[in-house]
């Protein structure tokens, strides 16, 4: 049985295809999609809706009905290449509640109509939005050269998208290691890095997404005056709806406790100051909802329920804490709550009967400063049942010193074992990875993120090899 965040939640049905719209804009995962032509047809698709003309309309449990019947505008697709692929359905309102909360958050719009840069692959939910805000903002998007021909997102490429921004209230998409490559490039090069900096500091915001970003990142970013805000949410949700921990203007979060779930580690994450703090899965309610996923009653019917007035409800894969925030610390857009995501469900890792979260792990790495990026899995194991296992890759300047080491191997080894040791210390002994490799980089998907399934075959790999 599901426990709730209010009683009386049914089970959402499906859409079905007879549902999409006859322009619906559909994007899946392994195909790369047109963005020219998608702007096309959210021009059609999204015609009357206006960001902000009618948010309070927007989160009321009757807008929420009308969502249910309204034509799905947008299909965003997974490639099932670890399973049956999941296509999630959103209205044109959906869309539209999403770029509503955006830009509430970012205030007064003095400077103009907001103008996005597209630096990520269109077929990619946050990709997607870029279009569809550009379009409900009435402006056109500049897209990159990355997204669009064979060549790699880079500081030059970044360079000449951002030399043809005509508005003064500008936003941009990132993964976290593009940012990490812009940052490291300006370090490396300090004329170019004066360029970079000052494209990076012309935008209203920096929204950060689809993979945690390191503390030291958020920390460089920081000290550079850019307003880099941190985004959590996914398909299901059009996007982003928790800001920097902030919960968007319009949308809901509940956390519901649950069996199985890991202890809150004690890295900092829970607020001292309040005892009221929720922890538990993660729930989001909302009129920027999905309507759940096209022909898949089953999938729909475990993620999407409905309340007896029409309020939808969308269960995530994620545990999360949240708290109470002190009026002066919170946006004004804001709903006054703090979300603090712990990991995913199955991110929860068992090794020796002890439960560990993956995500702790990753966050204990990545607090030392050779460290950029890390990951975490579990591996098999006939002792432990599971092995707790890492990759990290390292800060420029630490991997170019074991590189440039004869002594490089012993580096490398001494830094794995000063990693163990913080993550016991931390987190307790069994949160140690049996298995620590250091990669270059992180081999990724085609949006970007980092490919967990390349990486848990490299640590399967080598964990078998030692």
């Amino acid at each position: 049985m599901i426990n709730t965040p209010v009683p009386g939640l049914a089970p959402s049905p499906a859409p079905q295809e007879a549902a999409l719209h006859p322009q619906a804009v559909q994007v899946r995962a392994d195909q790369p999609a047109d963005p020219h032509a998608m702007l096309g047809a959210f021009e059609q698709l999204l015609r009357g809706y206006v960001p902000g003309a009618e948010s309070a309309e927007a989160n009321s449990a009757e807008s929420e009905s009308v969502e249910a019947a309204e034509p799905i505008a947008l299909v965003v697709g997974t490639s099932g290449s670890t399973g049956t692929p999941k296509r999630t359905a959103l209205t044109a309102r959906a869309l539209a509640a999403s770029a509503t909360a955006t830009e509430n958050f970012f205030g007064s719009n003095s400077d103009g109509a907001s103008q996005w840069l597209l630096a990520l692959p269109a077929h990619y939910i946050a990709g997607a939005q870029v279009l569809a805000r550009s379009v409900l903002a009435g402006t056109s998007p500049v897209i990159a050269r990355s997204v669009t021909e064979p060549v790699h997102f880079t500081p030059e490429v970044f360079l000449q998208a951002v030399e043809q921004m005509s508005s003064a209230r500008r936003f941009i998409s990132l993964v976290p290691t593009q940012l990490h490559k812009l940052l490291e490039s300006a370090d490396a090069d300090p004329h170019l890095g004066a360029e970079i900096h000052e494209a990076l500091g012309s935008f209203t915001g920096i929204l950060l997404g689809g993979a945690p970003a390191s503390a030291d990142l958020l920390a460089a970013a920081s000290a550079l005056g850019l307003n880099t805000v941190t985004t959590y949410g996914s398909a299901e949700t059009a996007g982003g709806c928790v800001y920097s921990g902030s919960v968007l203007p319009g949308v809901r979060v509940e956390l519901v406790p649950e069996e199985g779930m890991p202890a809150v580690p004690n890295i900092g994450v829970k607020p001292a100051h309040d005892e009221s703090a929720q922890v538990g899965r993660i729930w989001i309610s909302g009129a920027h909802l999905a309507s759940g996923y096209i022909g898949d009653t089953a999938r729909t019917a475990e993620h999407f329920f409905t309340a007896a007035d029409g309020t939808h409800w969308y269960r995530t894969d994620d545990y999360g804490l949240l708290s109470s925030v002190a009026a002066p610390e919170s946006n004004e857009n804001c709903s006054g709550q703090r979300l603090q995501v712990l990991g995913r469900s199955d991110d929860v890792l068992i090794s020796g009967g002890v439960k560990i979260s993956a995500r702790a792990v990753a966050t204990v790495l990545e607090e030392h400063p050779s460290v950029r990026e890390a990951c975490v899995v579990g591996l098999p194991d006939a002792r432990w049942g599971t092995a707790i296992a890492a990759a990290v890759t390292l800060v420029p300047s630490a991997g170019a010193a074991t590189a440039s080491s004869e002594n490089g191997t012993a580096l490398n080894e001494e830094l794995c074992t000063l990693l163990r040791a913080r993550c016991a210390e931390k987190l307790g002994a069994p949160a140690a990875p049996k298995q620590l490799s250091i990669l270059p980089d992180f081999p990724l998907t085609s949006t970007g993120k980092p490919d967990r399934a390349e990486i848990y075959s490299i640590l399967d790999r080598d964990y078998r090899r030692g």
